[in-house]
């Protein structure tokens, strides 16, 4: 054992190097950060091409939260604890190395050289950094191992880069997997030479005591020692590491604007900038245009550039996507992937290892996107169900570019024919099922009573009915009896009758914006016209609109859904519950209610109040499969789907164990979801039921005077 040299306790950063050898690394030091910092302007340039989108509202406050979800992980550790707690590693790992880096830069740099006789690189600072940094470097090293592990063993389905669009013959995802490994092993790389040249330091310089302040470098000095790497061998070694070691730091720091590194600097960002309501609440469009929807990359805000930068390729909208396990040509990593590669083609800066499409007009920034950059059927194959962006870690929202690219498919004509019939239906009739609007009230001529036409009467309550509950027969026993429910519990409620349309929530996300615009405003004046205190609904798709949509017009109203209603009469004796059940029930939640509006809760203490048992699907909550009903897919043909979303789903419950019941709370639900069961065979093990029939059935309630009175008309 070398005895220890008494030194001060600090480390010299250049040890033994000559002026030369400090030009020298000046001189990279420089070239890489020039490197960086061209690279970076490319991507400024590029965000600062896209329209305004003022998202600079609370600013600091919008950029700490963003930072505590970063350094925190959250989103990330968000259904996956484990790739969380590994990627945690990392980033605490990253960001320790990267603070020491720059407290170094001050100490040798600036006071170095101005100031130093402040100098605070000496003494216990020294001490405690060099163990934290060593004890987060081992963590930081941990981290890059578990995702390695993950990526080239475990290898799930969200790493799967596997095109959905065309042949694997027609495309090469080989470059995204190099980038991915070359970044992981950069990142190692550094890792593990910073540690070899600190066990090479400690060695060569006689194991200064105060270096058993970094745990890892002193024990390697011993392992060292063993080979005989002390004194000048050690000190040789130490020279070789330093610049091994240097030169892929500095590689990395220039390597980042060009590569999935990227991710570093720009999703914090991209975190911060997010819109809560993301697709819940859609842009209009824009003003004064030669045309509708998003064309070209000049549509495009400088948020959507920033999103499709931001990126990692995690796969997480990939594996959640119903279009994508319908078997549609769809997936929201490949969109966001390509509409990246496409405007960054568009400057000449494709980065290494990124596909070079085959598409009309790619890396042509006056090109036309929708339905030659991005297939048509690609677009209209979403269902606007929100899960890609609930699922997103860096704050990516899909949806509104999806939709902004629809207005313009919409503009183009290039649109299927069931789905333009439909829109007709709409423009001349105010409903999809082109009927007039003085049969939407014809369902309430069998109840035993008349429900108050809201704009001729005040009322508490105003039930904005909604298409399906109004004209789908097959839904239009459960309106019947939630009308029922609301009288028995003595509720003052009205409807607008032949006054209300469409609320278009549907009608905007398939793309047709002025049709949107037309329903709101007919639905607004009719609304003025009407005296009451709140909204409710049966309709989530409605929720959304009148909730997040009309706002945006000047119209803001107080609405809830009829479960939330449901609770609260129950809660507060309006309701009694005298007769409640036993049954084991699984309940699906809608994508306009769970994810779009938060109302998750509200539907299983309904069903816990009357007395049923709720055994959950593995996909639940704001985590819900889509039914493939939303963004206007319910009046698309769907029949060159491999599998459609609801027989999925319906597929999922029959799993269960003792269920007797799939429970819904959407009227668009209850049409998809027994057409599902009937076609997979299961409507004889699952019963497809509304929420409704539970309170009827747990109240005990006596509906035999309205079935008389219907078989009287």
């Amino acid at each position: 054992m070398i005895t220890a040299v008494q030194q001060e306790v600090t480390r010299e950063v250049f040890l033994n190097f000559s002026t030369t050898a400090k030009v020298v690394f000046y001189v990279v030091a420089n070239a890489a950060i020039i490197v960086f910092f061209w690279g970076s302007w490319l991507k400024v340039r590029k965000y600062r091409r896209g329209l305004p989108d003022n998202r600079f509202q609370f600013l600091f406050r919008r950029l700490a939260t963003a930072g505590s979800q970063y350094v925190a992980n959250r989103t990330v550790a968000r259904r996956n604890p484990i790739v969380g707690l590994s990627h945690s590693l990392i980033v605490w790992g990253f960001l320790a190395l990267f603070i020491g880096t720059v407290i170094l830069t001050i100490d040798e740099d600036i006071l170095g050289i101005i100031l130093p006789q402040y100098q605070f690189f000496h003494g216990a600072f020294y001490r405690w950094y060099s163990v934290v940094l060593d004890v987060l470097g081992v963590g930081f090293l941990i981290g890059l191992v578990a995702m390695g592990v993950r990526r080239g063993f475990a290898r799930p389905k969200a790493l799967d880069y596997s095109r959905v669009d065309r042949s694997q013959n027609e495309t090469s995802r080989g470059g995204f997997k190099r980038g991915d490994w070359l970044f992981l092993g950069l990142l190692f790389f550094i890792g593990v030479t910073g540690y070899l040249l600190e066990g090479f330091r400690i060695a060569g310089t006689g194991f200064p005591e105060f270096e058993r302040w970094s745990p890892v470098g002193w024990w390697l000095a011993g392992v060292f020692q063993g080979f005989g790497w002390v004194g000048d061998a050690g000190l040789d070694a130490h020279k070789v590491t330093w610049w091994v070691h240097g030169a892929a730091a500095l590689g990395f720091v220039g390597y980042i604007p060009y590569s999935k590194a990227i991710h570093v600097v720009v999703d914090s960002l991209n975190i911060a900038f997010k819109d809560p309501l993301a697709g819940k609440r859609l842009p209009a469009a824009a003003e004064g245009a030669d045309h509708l929807g998003q064309r070209d990359l000049g549509d495009f805000t400088w948020k959507q550039l920033l999103d499709f930068d931001a990126c990692t390729k995690c796969g997480r909208c990939h594996v959640v996507c119903p279009a994508r396990l319908a078997g549609a040509p769809l997936s929201p990593r490949d969109l966001i992937l390509d509409m990246r590669q496409h405007a960054d083609a568009s400057l000449a800066f494709l980065a290494p290892g990124h596909e070079k499409l085959a598409n009309p007009g790619f890396g042509d920034a006056t090109a036309m996107i929708p339905g030659s950059v991005i297939g048509a059927d690609t677009l209209w194959a979403c269902t606007t169900c929100l899960a890609c962006v609930e699922a997103c870690p860096v704050g990516i929202e899909h949806v509104p570019t999806i939709v902004g690219m629809r207005r313009n498919l919409v503009d183009q004509g290039e649109i299927e024919s069931m789905l333009q019939s439909t829109l007709e239906n709409f423009g001349k009739k105010g409903n999809s099922f082109g009927k007039s609007g003085r049969m939407r009230a014809r369902w309430a001529k069998s109840l035993p009573f008349k429900i108050k036409d809201a704009r001729k009467e005040p009322v508490d309550v105003l039930w904005f009915v909604g298409d399906y509950a109004a004209f789908d027969e097959t839904v239009q026993e459960t309106t019947l009896k939630v009308a029922r429910v609301f009288d028995a519990a003595g509720l003052n409620f009205g409807i607008l009758y032949e006054g209300e349309q469409n609320a278009g929530n549907d009608v905007r996300r398939a793309g047709e914006e002025g049709l949107f615009e037309m329903l709101a405003e007919h639905n607004i004046a009719e609304l003025e016209k009407a005296d009451f205190k709140e909204i409710v609904t049966t309709d989530p798709h409605s929720l959304n609109a009148l909730r997040n949509e009309y706002p945006e017009l000047g119209a803001s109203y107080p609405t809830v859904h009829y479960t939330e209603l449901l609770v609260r009469l129950i809660e507060n004796g309006s309701i009694k519950i005298a007769n409640p059940m036993g049954r084991r029930v699984t309940y699906h939640d809608p994508c306009y209610l769970g994810r779009y509006n938060d109302v998750t809760e509200a539907p299983r203490t309904l069903m816990a109040l009357c007395g049923s048992t709720v055994v959950e699907m593995p996909r639940h909550g704001k985590n819900s499969f889509c039914c493939g009903a939303g963004g206007g897919r319910i009046w698309m043909d769907d029949s060159a789907l491999e599998e459609r979303p609801s027989e999925n789903r319906i597929k999922e419950a029959a799993e269960l164990t003792g269920i007797t019941d799939f429970v819904v709370a959407c009227p668009k639900d209850m049409s998809m979801f027994r057409a599902a069961a009937s076609t997979t065979g299961l409507d004889s093990k699952l019963q497809v039921t509304d929420v409704i029939d539970l309170v009827v059935e747990a109240m005990g309630l006596d509906l035999s005077d309205s079935d008389d009175k219907e078989q009287e008309g």
